[in-house]
């Protein structure tokens, strides 16, 4: 039979999951990789605070300690590829250069997945498996870092400041992911746990604040043209001697200092603390977070920004109080306020952002994404609660564990489903 001549046919596109199709777009493949490492050790984190909760004695076994193998694959696991998502789409934009292949991005990306599953794996199995899947994940993660340095450089604009700051912060991460590896290997946890704390502020920190001086004001100005995209340099600034501070910080905790010094950092470090959070906390305010309450996914950014500003004015409100009486956990609650407060709330927001604009559907944060992350804030606040101690805090960690678990598994499971596919509109990327 015939068409009639003259009649028009469009090609539908095939609406099945591919695995083919996640080398069409840097994202694709980025993001896809990232969900697996992140709803993996979510889902691996969740057994062992549930095994810990339940069991007066452990009935898993590790080959290494968990809170180690926890703190390495939550800092330089998932999120470089989740940032590889971006810098590989937004970057060659940012700096007008040519964008790099998949096929130049593909393996150090595949590289860092494949590490960070046998360090998961060799936490519990065999130490040796462990370690050949963090240097795995190193060189997979400097590989990849090196491609974003070749951008950067390539570029001729007289403004890249945004593009090299995270440049110079991927250098940091990939020192401290050297230094996290080489650690474990001669068994000193304790540089171990300074380089995950200094790759946290100085590495991941670092990217996180400079891409939210760039993008928050111009989502916001975008989403609602009576807000000015308002973000002088000198805020910027401000965000990045932030991070230096807490980076600083850790080091210096780990030398011997005398009393009177000791004393005299806190009260500065207290004092500046403080001072950055209620800073933090009115630049929120000045991006728009009250006039943002009526769009979801523009609120979610928001309320992301404004977990930063929390954990500074808690870690001021901490260094001031161990002044007159020892505060147990009270690190660990502004390390998470901000690891799963703000880090945590602005990655579920872009990722979804990201995801929703590059597969053809509508840029807002539906009923099911609205739920996960006001699951997520909760979430946050108990495990900031409880890492505060008393006899009810294994429990509750067990609980905020298992609630991570089920948030980054339903959403990542969903966006999964996406990057497999084509877009909706038969359009490319």
């Amino acid at each position: 039979m015939h068409k009639p001549s003259g009649v028009r046919t469009e090609s539908v596109p095939d609406p099945r999951w591919h695995v083919s199709l996640l080398a069409h777009a840097p994202h694709r493949l980025s993001f896809f990789l990232a969900m697996l490492v992140l709803m993996a050790s979510g889902i691996w984190w969740a057994l062992v605070q549930m095994d810990r909760s339940l069991f007066a004695s452990s009935a898993l076994v590790y080959a290494m300690p968990a809170m180690l193998t926890h703190s390495v694959v939550m800092c330089f696991g998932f999120l470089p590829l989740f940032f590889a998502g971006f810098l590989f789409t937004a970057g060659p934009k940012w700096l007008h250069v040519e964008a790099p292949t998949m096929k130049a991005i593909a393996p150090p990306l595949l590289l860092q997945a494949t590490g960070w599953m046998l360090w998961l794996l060799g936490s519990m199995a065999a130490e040796i498996l462990a370690l050949a899947g963090i240097f795995v994940a190193w060189i997979g993660f400097t590989w990849m870092c090196s491609i974003y340095w070749r951008l950067v450089l390539k570029s001729r604009l007289e403004d890249r400041i945004h593009a090299t700051a995270i440049a110079i912060a991927c250098a940091v991460g990939c020192v401290c992911l050297g230094g996290a590896a080489l650690s474990v290997a001669f068994g000193r946890v304790d540089l171990s746990r300074a380089f995950v704390l200094s790759a946290i502020w100085g590495f991941v920190g670092v990217v996180y604040v400079v891409v939210a001086h760039r993008m928050i004001p111009f989502f916001t100005s975008s989403a609602l043209p009576f807000i000015d995209a308002w973000r002088p340099f000198w805020v910027l600034w401000l965000l990045l001697g932030c991070m230096a501070l807490k980076v600083v910080d850790v080091w210096l905790a780990l030398v011997v200092l005398p009393s009177f010094v000791q004393v005299t950092w806190a009260v500065v470090t207290g004092t500046l603390e403080l001072i950055a959070g209620v800073a933090l906390l009115w630049l929120a305010y000045r991006w728009g977070l009250v006039q943002s309450l009526k769009n979801r996914l523009l609120v979610m950014l928001h309320i992301g920004f404004s977990w930063i500003g929390i954990a500074f004015v808690l870690a001021g409100a901490v260094q001031w109080m161990s002044l007159f009486a020892p505060v147990a956990g009270g690190d660990l609650a502004v390390l998470h306020a901000f690891t799963m407060g703000a880090l945590g709330s602005l990655l579920l927001a872009m990722v979804t952002r990201v995801s929703c604009g590059h597969s053809g559907r509508m840029l807002h944060a539906d009923q099911l994404v609205w739920g996960l992350f006001c699951l997520l804030q909760v979430t946050v606040v108990l495990r900031v609660v409880a890492a505060f101690g008393g006899g009810w805090a294994v429990h509750a960690l067990a609980l905020a564990a298992l609630l991570w678990a089920v948030v980054v598994t339903v959403w990542g499971g969903r966006l999964c489903t996406w990057y497999g596919k084509p877009r909706p509109d038969g359009r490319a990327g």
